[in-house]
């Protein structure tokens, strides 16, 4: 993490989240600095792990269109690098995070039918070294904060 955020870092990056394409230039205006300094905040940013990458987030028509779901997962004793490089290799697994309680891992997927989930599914719970699975549909998004949009 970086040494600290000053109040200009936390805009330039709340700018970057609400739009990751916008250009140095434009970015500057809107903070009322030189495209210079903001050039030089990005790259240290960068440098000291703020900033992990840039990406794409998909509009409401791919978003709302696709069957989203959490998948907690339990993993036999000594193979969770395993399952994990097996899950790493599947498109649809979106992202991965280890979590405390009766499971040992969280997976968020995205398919685009109830069909390939169900696939999806049986194609985890079929992983060597998976123990058990439970999975909940995403109805509806209420709050992302990580992408600058409100419900929908």
């Amino acid at each position: 993490m970086p040494d600290k955020l000053d109040a200009i870092d936390r805009q330039l990056l709340s700018l970057l989240q609400a739009n990751a394409r916008e250009p140095a230039a434009i970015l500057a205006r809107k903070l009322n600095l030189a495209r210079s300094t903001v050039v030089g905040r990005l790259a240290r940013l960068e440098r000291e792990g703020a900033i992990a990458g840039y990406g794409v987030r998909l509009g409401h028509k791919l978003e709302d269109a696709a069957v989203r779901a959490y998948c907690f997962i339990s993993v036999l004793p000594k193979t969770p690098a395993a399952v994990i490089r097996e899950l790493s290799k599947i498109p649809e697994v979106e992202e991965i995070s280890s979590v405390s309680g009766p499971f040992d891992y969280l997976v968020f997927l995205r398919c685009e039918t109830h069909e390939q989930l169900d696939d999806l599914l049986d194609h985890i719970g079929l992983l060597d070294g998976v123990k058990q699975t439970q999975t909940s549909i995403v109805l509806s998004r209420k709050l992302d904060r990580r992408n600058a949009i409100g419900a929908r």
